[in-house]
């Protein structure tokens, strides 16, 4: 980016033999088109550099972009590129690329970064959660559809499928990563539905003839972090069969972002007295808190 003035020749009038000059937008210096862009947020400075060639050249200067990434954005990227991509990326692709949804750990996860405050989300597919006999078809099974959330945002056939439960006696849910958040606070979420959807003729059903023992006790949540921070909530599940529900597992803080933040998080419910089922979970969502509203109230 070069910091001379630049957008061509000045526009001069003459009015009596006296010239009079009418400054323009192009007249400003790249650099302090930059500089000013440093104080904005990433949606406006896109904005801005739809005005003109000396906006949108002044716009992808490193220094902004790097301002606008999390302090600890190399860490974080390593996650999703190698190294080779990550050395010919300029900050403001790298920028662009975070912000959107990005796949990592086999293919499990997802992580990008809220373009307003520059935090860290995470969704966790069902297929990386600890599920107590998944793997017995009497009580669990994989349910084809396209309405998981990590679906939605990838369009990846690796994400078809939700974890369904018929019924069972022993309901346990859980998982855990580490990751460096960026500094802030975060809420985590269980998104989960009663009742199984499917299509027929075009048109949405749920069949909730398995739909039972949730009423009889609550669902335990627990959230655990590596720095001693927990959370324990309980709730009936009680939500319209066949609507997608977030539930609120609990929140934490993070101080230092060059750190690893280890989260420990389940959904239980193991009184035997009682079966239950007719349960289908899609996944797991980690979310600055004031982020929250923007990702959970747009479905």
């Amino acid at each position: 980016m070069g910091a001379n003035i630049s957008g061509g020749f000045p526009e001069f009038d003459r009015n009596d033999d006296v010239y009079s000059r009418k400054p323009r937008l192009v007249d400003i210096p790249e650099n302090c088109v930059a500089l000013i862009m440093t104080r904005l947020d990433p949606p406006e400075i896109c904005r801005l550099a739809r005005l003109s060639r000396v906006f949108r050249r002044a716009s992808s200067a490193d220094f902004i972009w790097e301002l606008k990434l999390p302090s600890n954005y190399r860490v974080i990227a390593q996650k999703v590129f190698d190294e080779i991509t990550l050395r010919k990326l300029l900050k403001k692709d790298l920028y662009a690329k975070l912000s959107r949804p990005n796949l990592f750990d086999s293919g499990t996860k997802e992580l990008w970064i809220d373009k307003n405050t520059g935090r860290l989300c995470l969704s966790i597919s069902s297929k990386s959660l600890r599920i107590t006999g998944i793997d017995d078809r009497r009580y669990w099974s994989h349910l084809p559809t396209d309405e998981s959330r990590l679906f939605q945002t990838l369009r990846s056939k690796m994400f078809q499928s939700v974890a369904y439960v018929q019924q069972i006696w022993w309901f346990e849910v859980g998982g855990e990563f580490e990751i460096q958040f960026p500094s802030g606070t975060y809420s985590l979420f269980f998104r989960i539905q009663l009742g199984k959807t499917s299509k027929r003729l075009g048109r949405r059903i749920c069949n909730s003839e398995h739909i039972h023992g949730w009423d009889i006790k609550p669902v335990r949540f627990q959230l655990a972090t590596s720095d001693n921070q927990q959370a324990v909530s309980q709730c009936y599940l009680n939500n319209n069969p066949g609507n997608w529900s977030h539930y609120h597992v609990g929140d934490f803080k993070v101080t230092n972002p060059d750190i690893s933040t280890g989260i420990k998080f389940s959904m239980t419910q193991i009184d035997c007295t009682h079966t239950k089922g007719g349960l289908c979970i899609d996944s797991v969502f980690v979310l600055p808190k004031e982020y929250v509203k923007e990702v959970i109230g747009s479905e």
